[in-house]
């Protein structure tokens, strides 16, 4: 791959099928970033029970888990941008009844469950179908600078959103918060409707089963995918259940609670972003063996917290694992992109996001219930 300048790359962000992506990326994960801290937070102080708060949080990922596959074919065979507003729609309809419950007093954690396994299938349709979007809207020479800008939209908006979770929350309480996510999750899937993708190439007409089967053929037969996968198997399901339960509750518990943990939120999210300018322009041998030795970086942020050191050190570890995050991130998208068929490329990668994720609930709910 031709190396490029910082200014080429993102002079992509020009081109209006791209743009309009970006803004999207922006304003549904500003929100998502202060979605965890609600929920978090909210049923915190709605139980005081750690339990209650790891089984509402692992439920999106639950739903996800047994939808994801189906997700991965309904995406190679429909318009892969209409997927996505639909899954959209869904999410912000989820987040908007989760708000409702919680600012009519009405919250309960079984009704909170409910609504978190309906975001939990929107997030099935729309993870496979947004890895197949990208190479619909850009050419091939420019996806890793794409990857790269809307992992840098994804991650500045995360820094965004984290640290106004926390003042929010702290502020107006969850309820609130959640509404303001149901908004952006709208005004999401407005702009990705708006979009102009070049038409997709439809697999031939066969049985659900015999998408799956071909599906897992070509994910099986990529020996870097399903390696690397499996090893995403317990690396995110210790990253969901720091950021999702033993993050929260460590603040709460030795520092300033939501307002500290937004600032680490929002350190990690810097990171990323940060991790998106440099993924623009590093160009390595080897891509997946570079990207599989940052995962180390991983680990600063959890120990930083289990060794309870001061906000800003463990700010600092956040914003390196950050980094690391997002160039490992950035690599594989592209990888996966450049190796994998178009007509098939939803379908692996919701066997990817399947083996990545299969252990994450585990993960959270071993930490509630520590």
């Amino acid at each position: 791959m031709a190396e490029q300048s910082l200014a080429t790359n993102l002079a992509v962000l020009r081109q209006g099928n791209v743009a309009r992506m970006f803004g999207a990326y922006l304003v549904s994960y500003t929100g998502t970033a202060m979605a965890p801290i609600a929920m978090a937070f909210g049923v915190l102080e709605l139980t005081g029970s750690t339990a209650d708060s790891a089984i509402v949080i692992a439920a999106p990922t639950a739903a996800m888990i047994v939808v994801l596959l189906v997700g991965g074919v309904v995406a190679d065979r429909l318009p892969r941008r209409w997927v996505i507003v639909g899954a959209d729609t869904l999410a912000a309809a989820a987040q908007a009844t989760m708000a409702w419950l919680f600012l009519s007093g009405n919250a309960t954690v079984p009704l909170l469950t409910l609504a978190m396994l309906v975001n939990g299938i929107a997030i099935a349709f729309h993870a496979p179908a947004a890895s197949g979007l990208i190479i619909q809207i850009v050419a091939r020479e420019h996806l890793q600078a794409t990857n790269a800008l809307l992992g840098t939209a994804r991650s500045g908006a995360i820094a965004m959103g984290a640290a106004l979770g926390g003042v929010l929350v702290a502020a107006f309480g969850a309820g609130w918060t959640l509404a303001l996510d149901s908004l952006t999750f709208a005004l999401s899937a407005v702009l990705v409707a708006t979009t102009r993708p070049r038409p997709q190439r439809l697999p031939e007409r066969a049985s659900m089963l015999r998408d799956l089967a071909l599906g897992w053929r070509e994910f099986t037969s990529h020996t870097w995918l399903w390696v690397i996968v499996l090893q995403f198997s317990l690396v995110v399901a210790s990253i969901e259940a720091m950021f999702g339960l033993l993050g929260p509750a460590e603040s709460k518990a030795y520092l300033r609670g939501a307002v500290d943990w937004g600032i680490i939120a929002a350190a990690n999210g810097v990171g990323t972003l940060t991790g998106g300018l440099v993924a623009m322009q590093v160009r390595p041998r080897y891509p997946m063996r570079f990207a599989t030795c940052l995962v180390f970086g991983f680990a600063g942020l959890t120990t930083a917290l289990l060794l309870k050191l001061p906000v800003a050190a463990v700010a600092v570890a956040a914003f390196v694992g950050g980094v690391c995050g997002q160039v490992f991130g950035v690599l594989w998208v592209t990888t996966l992109q450049t190796q994998v068929p178009e007509h098939m490329l939803s379908r692996v990668t919701a066997y990817d996001y399947l083996g990545s994720v299969a252990l994450a609930p585990l993960g959270i709910v071993a930490v509630g219930f520590m």
